[in-house]
């Protein structure tokens, strides 16, 4: 598979993210990972261990179709707490680099009042393209 990264001339550098991907295969689109365990058991009760619960079932939705974190063009983010999110800045790199290493796509994250699983803080879709 074939990933290029999209950044306009004269614009800031994005951190932790790309503005815009393009990608030549076959494209997968995960739908909403929350951080429960396979067996959709919440292990962690805090932000960071469901994010990081959460980028682990996407990897391994896109391993099993055959691809890798690197086949990953898209990420969107739900959470339910703006200010708990901004406050962990930090351990959240540190989370998502232990799952996703540097590899940086496409990201769109959205504040929501609520998630469907009660103990939801954070829910991630994604959308991946691998090779042909």
């Amino acid at each position: 598979m074939t990933t290029i990264t999209v950044h306009p001339e004269g614009w800031k550098p994005a951190k932790g993210y790309a503005n815009g991907m393009i990608g030549d295969g076959r494209v997968l689109f995960v739908g909403g990972q929350i951080g429960w365990t396979p067996d959709q058991v919440f292990v962690a009760k805090d932000f960071i261990g469901q994010m990081q619960q959460a980028l682990l079932n996407i990897r391994a939705i896109v391993r099993a179709a055959g691809g890798d974190v690197a086949d990953i063009v898209r990420l969107t983010w739900f959470v339910t707490d703006k200010q708990e999110y901004l406050a962990h800045q930090k351990q959240v790199g540190a989370a998502y680099r232990d799952v996703m290493g540097y590899h940086f796509p496409a990201m769109t994250m959205v504040v929501v009042s609520a998630l469907v699983e009660d103990e939801a803080r954070i829910e991630i879709e994604a959308t991946a393209v691998l090779s042909r």
